[in-house]
């Protein structure tokens, strides 16, 4: 049975094996503890099989942290970019409940801030709901995101009027062509605008 009998330190949170004497593999640090390689531990199947475990669980969690970092996702999305990579199922559901504990992973605020952003770029409910649906926004949140939306103005109704008035922006990057959304026609004007304009002004001294 190899035993590790060196841990030496790799650099950037990785450390070199040696069983027996015999440089074996670099490895990141964490499956390393987490598996409890220690000078004089016998590297029989089962700790083997928790090292493998782990380093699967630290890829996944690699992959997951790299996208998060670039943009926030829905844990749909997250889900599917990971299977895209070859996680399996479990991996998945152990990296994804700890992103979720961690407020990494939030679908209601995942929700909530892709509403405003498809708001401010013109889309009515529909092509909004349409969308989250896409992500995989619950029912639930999906309402509450679109409630927190000022209510849309009728079509025809005077610019002057409350609610949300039409915007010609384009729309955010990754949604299907226009001509695909629900409800493309949009009268929407964030509520917040205002009081945005109101603190800048005062921060000016205006």
């Amino acid at each position: 049975m190899a035993v590790v009998t060196a841990l030496r330190a790799a650099g950037r949170g990785r450390v070199r094996v040696e069983l027996d004497g015999q440089a074996w593999r670099v490895l990141p640090l964490e499956p390393v503890v987490r598996a409890g390689l220690a000078e004089g531990v016998e590297l029989d199947r089962a700790r083997l099989r928790t090292l493998a475990r782990e380093l699967r669980r630290a890829r996944a969690l690699g992959v997951a942290g790299r996208a998060l970092a670039r943009r926030d996702l829905s844990e749909r999305c997250l889900r599917e970019r990971l299977r895209r990579v070859g996680v399996a199922p479990a991996g998945t559901d152990q990296v994804v409940g700890t992103l979720r504990r961690a407020g990494l992973v939030d679908d209601e605020r995942f929700a909530s801030a892709r509403a405003l952003a498809l708001a401010d770029r013109g889309l009515g409910d529909a092509a909004i709901r349409f969308d989250l649906e896409r992500h995989g926004i619950s029912p639930a949140e999906l309402e509450a995101a679109l409630s927190g939306l000022q209510p849309e103005r009728e079509p025809g109704s005077s610019p002057s009027a409350s609610g949300r008035s039409g915007s010609s922006r384009r729309a955010a990057p990754g949604l299907p062509p226009r001509a695909t959304w629900p409800g493309a026609v949009s009268t929407r004007r964030l509520s917040r605008r205002p009081q945005a304009f109101t603190l800048r002004r005062r921060a000016e001294g205006r």
